[in-house]
């Protein structure tokens, strides 16, 4: 899919195909990417109580990077779902 095509999907569109993608080539450093920056794009998102208790809970990191593809934090990180798409076309 050409760069025109993934910026039309929706945040939680490109969220699951990354994360899926990332997972069924066990890319963890895409994953562990993830995951340093979720509690900034909460923070954000205006949701400053979350990002500090992402930070020192990593279970909380791991729950929020299956569901980061959802509303603001979605929207949020949108740029780096585009960014690791573009690198895996066949994602």
């Amino acid at each position: 899919m050409n760069a025109n095509g993934l910026e039309s999907l929706p945040a939680n569109e490109l969220h699951d195909r990354a994360v899926r993608y990332a997972v069924r080539h066990g890319d963890l450093g895409f994953l562990w990417d993830l995951l340093k920056v979720i509690p900034a794009a909460e923070a954000a998102t205006g949701h400053h109580d979350e990002s500090a208790n992402d930070l020192s809970r990593v279970s909380a990191l791991l729950s929020d990077a299956i569901a980061s593809g959802e509303g603001e934090l979605g929207e949020a990180l949108r740029p780096i779902y585009l960014e690791y798409l573009r690198k895996h076309p066949d994602a």
